[in-house]
Formats: C-alpha cells, sequence, structure tokens
C-alpha cells in the first residue's frame, strides 16, 4: 500500500467520531476527494486487484476505496455514515462506473446473516460498543458482530484486545501485529493473518518481514518454537524453553516482554478457534469479501438452482430430521437434574474421582477430529512459521499419554494471574474478568425453556477442554462430561480446541441443533477462553519453574 498523507488518514479516522457535524465534515470532504479521483480515473477495470487487508485507511487505488467505502456502507456503527456511502456509490455507478458489491452471506458461513444482530437494530449499550471499537479500529470486524451476541463479553474481549495491542506495554507495535501473525497462521487462519499484515504495516512494520518468519528479526524467530508447542502441544514446554529465551545474548528478551508474547500467542492461537469455530468470512473490504464483477447465474451450478440451493433460499430439514432432534434438549436437562440429585446423595472418593479422570482424559484422545486427509498450510500462511507438519497429535495411538496437570498445585486463581499482573500490569486483571465473565455468562434458558441453571453444564464443557489439555480439578467428578456432553458435541469441541482449521459446517451444526445459534456462539466463547487460559497455564507454569 501506498504512503498516505496525513490530513487524508485523518479525514477517514474522523469517520469514528460520536459528534455529527464532524462526522458530516469528514464524510463530505471523502466524498469530494473520491468524486474528483472517480472523474480523473474514469472507468474500472472489472476484477479488484487484492484489497486494504483491515479497517486502516484505504491506499490511493481507486478500486480499494470504493472497497472501503463498501465496508463503511454495510458496517459502520453510525447511519449517517452508511447512508451517505450508499449514495456515494450509486452516484458512482450512475457515471457509468463498475462498484464493487459483497461477496457471501454476512459474517459467518454457519449463522444466517439475519440471525445476527443487525447494526442498525442494536440497543443502546451494543450500539455504544460498536461505535467504540470502530473508533479504535476503523472497523467493526465480522468477529465482533457475532460475539455482539453476547455484548458483555464483547466489551470485556475488545477492551483487553485493545489494550494488547495499542496501549502501553513491553512490546513495540509492530512486534505485537507480528506476534498475532505468527499465533494465527499456526492454524492456517487467514482471516486473522490478513487483518494483521495490514495492521503491522500501519504501525511502521518492515515489509520484508512478511515474505516469512526467516526474515524477521532473530529475536522473533526464537519465538517460533514457543508458537509452536504452545499452539499444539503446550503440555511439552519446559522451563528450558523459557531460559532459551530469556538468555539468548543480543537476541533475548526480558521477562515483560516474553509474557506480552505469551498472551499476544494465547490470544491468536485461541481466537483462530473462534473464527473458525463460528465460519467468520473475509471482511467486505478485503480480498475474498468483495467483487467488482456483477452478478450473474454463471456463478451457480444449475443442479443447485434446481435444488433450491441458491443464496437466498434455505432448504428445510426433512420430517425424519426434526423428529431425530426433537426432544434433545429435555433430554439433556433431565440428566442434569439427575446428575444433581446424585450429587447431593452421594459423593464419589478422591481414588474414584482421579480415575475417572484419567478414563476421560485417555477417552479424549480417541475423539477423531475429521476423517479429512492431512493437508499443508497454504504457503502464504506457512511462510510465517517454521515446521508445518507439526501439530496436535493422538497420543494414545502410540502409547504415550499427556501428562496430568493437578490445578491445585498451578492455577490461574492463585499463581498464574498475579505473575501475569506482576510482569505486565492491569492485563492479568483483564484476561481474569474476561474468563469470568464467560464462564458464569448465562441467560438461564436452553433453547426455547427459561428458568434454567446451565451451570453445570458449562462447567462440563470448560473441564473437559481442560481435561484434553491434561489439568485436573480435584473438586470435580468427571463422570459428569460422558452425560452431559454427547459424540458429536465432543468431536465438534476437539475440532475447534486442537485443529480449528478442519471445522466444518456440518460440524457446527451436527451438536445442540434445537438450540439458538447465540447459545452456539456462547459455547465457542467457552471454548476459545478455556483453551487459552489452558495454554497460559502450562506457559506460566514453565516461566514461574524458571523464575525459581
Amino acid at each position: 500500500m501506498e504512503v498516505q498523507d496525513q490530513e487524508s488518514v485523518g479525514r477517514w479516522d474522523r469517520l469514528g467520531t460520536r459528534d455529527p457535524s464532524s462526522r458530516a465534515d469528514a464524510i463530505e470532504n471523502i466524498c469530494q476527494e473520491v468524486m474528483r479521483k472517480v472523474e480523473t480515473i474514469g472507468p474500472i477495470p472489472p476484477v479488484a486487484p487484492l484489497s486494504p487487508a483491515s479497517g486502516s485507511p484505504p491506499g490511493n487505488d481507486l478500486n480499494d476505496i470504493l472497497a472501503h467505502v463498501l465496508m463503511l456502507s454495510r458496517r459502520c456503527p453510525f447511519e449517517d455514515v452508511r447512508e451517505r456511502c450508499s449514495q456515494l456509490l450509486r452516484n458512482i455507478q450512475d457515471l457509468g462506473i463498475r462498484i464493487p458489491r459483497p461477496l457471501g452471506n454476512g459474517p459467518s458461513k454457519f449463522i444466517p446473516e439475519k440471525e445476527i444482530l443487525q447494526i442498525s437494530k442494536v440497543d443502546s449499550r451494543t450500539q455504544s460498543i460498536f461505535e467504540d471499537a470502530f473508533a479504535a479500529l476503523g472497523r467493526l470486524d465480522n468477529i465482533s458482530l457475532v460475539m455482539g451476541f453476547h455484548p458483555q463479553y464483547l466489551e470485556s474481549f475488545l477492551r483487553t484486545q485493545h489494550y494488547l495491542l495499542q496501549m502501553d506495554g513491553p512490546l513495540p507495535l509492530h512486534y505485537r501485529h507480528y506476534i498475532g501473525i505468527m499465533a494465527a497462521a499456526r492454524h492456517q487462519c487467514s482471516y486473522l493473518v490478513n487483518l494483521h499484515v495490514n495492521d503491522f504495516l500501519q504501525v511502521g512494520g518492515d515489509p520484508k518481514w512478511l515474505n516469512g518468519l526467516f526474515e524477521a528479526p532473530q529475536k522473533l524467530q526464537q519465538l517460533g518454537e514457543l508458537n509452536k508447542i504452545l499452539a499444539h502441544r503446550p503440555w511439552l514446554l519446559t522451563k528450558q524453553h523459557i531460559e532459551g529465551l530469556l538468555k539468548a545474548e543480543e537476541h533475548s528478551w526480558s521477562l515483560a516482554e516474553l509474557i506480552h508474547a505469551v498472551v499476544l500467542l494465547t490470544h491468536y492461537h485461541s481466537l483462530a478457534s473462534f473464527t473458525f469455530g463460528c465460519g467468520i468470512t473475509p471482511e467486505i473490504h478485503c480480498d475474498g469479501g468483495h467483487t467488482f464483477r456483477p452478478p450473474s447465474l454463471s456463478q451457480y451450478c444449475v443442479c443447485d438452482i434446481a435444488n433450491g440451493n441458491g443464496h437466498t433460499s434455505e432448504v428445510n430439514p426433512d420430517y425424519a430430521f426434526l423428529k431425530d432432534m426433537c426432544g434433545e434438549v429435555e433430554v439433556l436437562m433431565e440428566r442434569m437434574k439427575q446428575l444433581q440429585e446424585c450429587r447431593d446423595d452421594e459423593e464419589a472418593s478422591q481414588e474414584e474421582m482421579a480415575t475417572r479422570f484419567e478414563r476421560e482424559k485417555t477417552e479424549s484422545m480417541l475423539v477423531v477430529t475429521s476423517e479429512d486427509e492431512e493437508s499443508g498450510p497454504p504457503r502464504d500462511i506457512s511462510r510465517h512459521f517454521e515446521d508445518p507438519s507439526y501439530g496436535y497429535k493422538d497420543f494414545s495411538r502410540r502409547g504415550e499419554q499427556v501428562p496430568t496437570f493437578r490445578a491445585q498445585d498451578y492455577s490461574w486463581e492463585d499463581h498464574g494471574f498475579s505473575l501475569v499482573n506482576r510482569l505486565y500490569p492491569n492485563v492479568g486483571q483483564m484476561l481474569d474478568e474476561k474468563f469470568h465473565m464467560v464462564y458464569n455468562l448465562t441467560y438461564n434458558t436452553m433453547a426455547t425453556h427459561k428458568d434454567v441453571d446451565t451451570s453445570m453444564l458449562r462447567r462440563a464443557i470448560w473441564n473437559y477442554i481442560h481435561c484434553m489439555f491434561g489439568i485436573r480439578y480435584d473438586d470435580y467428578d468427571y463422570g459428569e462430561i460422558n452425560q452431559l456432553l454427547d459424540r458429536s458435541f465432543k468431536i465438534y469441541i476437539k475440532t475447534i480446541v486442537c485443529s480449528p482449521e478442519k471445522t466444518t459446517k456440518r460440524m457446527y451444526e451436527s451438536f445442540w441443533r434445537q438450540f439458538q445459534h447465540s447459545e452456539k456462539v456462547h459455547v465457542n466463547l467457552l471454548l476459545m477462553e478455556a483453551r487459552m487460559q489452558a495454554e497460559l497455564l502450562y506457559a506460566l507454569r514453565a516461566i514461574t519453574r524458571y523464575m525459581t
């Protein structure tokens, strides 16, 4: 992207102000500038080149600018900006110039656009959160729109992410975005990679680093091993790995820098899980989010049209499917009730509790994430990390076991929280609030049922994920997991947490078929945060062992 003058950048930035008159001035200046470019350049080729990959001000290429205007017309939280941008695109089209149109059906491939909270129809609190996000980033991204089902959580998430990326901290800004790229690339998450490639450039990052990790400074290259282990097999992390980073002579990391890096790595590994788990689509103004080609029947297979599989139609589930899923919620509620009664009646011994944990941990390794053949990541993603073949493996097939990590020996509440807060002030508190927010988040509903205590189910989901990572809570009866989580749900959980790039729409649709999309998004938030905390625990324990 070409270097832009500060005045131009400022005009786009002012669209994020809450002052209507300032926004009106900014959009009017932008409209005039765009129309001047249109009149100078004339008709645009039918196919657009690659677009900028974030909400940063577009470059001088007119196609980039029009794609950005399209994004604003659909995604800006301010109605006046949306309407003015829509009018601008119509005016340009009236001049006989091709304008872009969105590809896909909204922010998610899995959730119908009409069911995702519409920007213009939200309550005042969500509107305020959206405005703050837009002001900070210059975009309201698809992840935020899907998380908007749960505004309380979204507010905590955005506050934490903003602090990690933009506020004072041990690492320079371009390092933060590059680490985000490294982390997202481990799971082949092109959505997050593309966002941070452009953010990296916007804060002054060296474009050469984007040729591959080998072009980045040695200090960042040394982080590759930590990135690899944390993403796929965090239980293998030792204090020797930490020592290697902290005592690397002129390329060494400080403890504060390393904590910052660890939080960023775990944040983006887990955010990749959420991205794939919700089927997040490319941003409208990014590559794959829009096209300059006119809509035509040529994009559809004739059989698709005959079967009603066009973009606007939805295939109704057949009677057998409806019959099969009928009563799913009631069965789950009854099991929760029975388990609660069993808890009240008797309590298993510590030996039995330990046995149940080991059994569940072993069984979790036998859950197959995908039947697809192994395939390597595309070159444009794999260049951001080393050893692309390294991933999560089913250790039990080779007679190996994930070692047990007893939470009573090292927990987030008693150990990890204070370590993070000491070395990276405020972040421990923000992470703690985010963990508690998602763990305790409830609307006391299950599908159409109200006044339901879902705490048992939420705890089972959280503890099952930690169980897959070998983390055991002595006071939890792991026998409850098999009662509450069926096989299709376990396959989904394991895929999202361990191999999110293998997630399919069929997996998303196959679990909790009677539940609302907002409830499935809640599940994905639980999976994301439980995974992040599990990775953090292994990293922080290794750092603590090094320090002592």
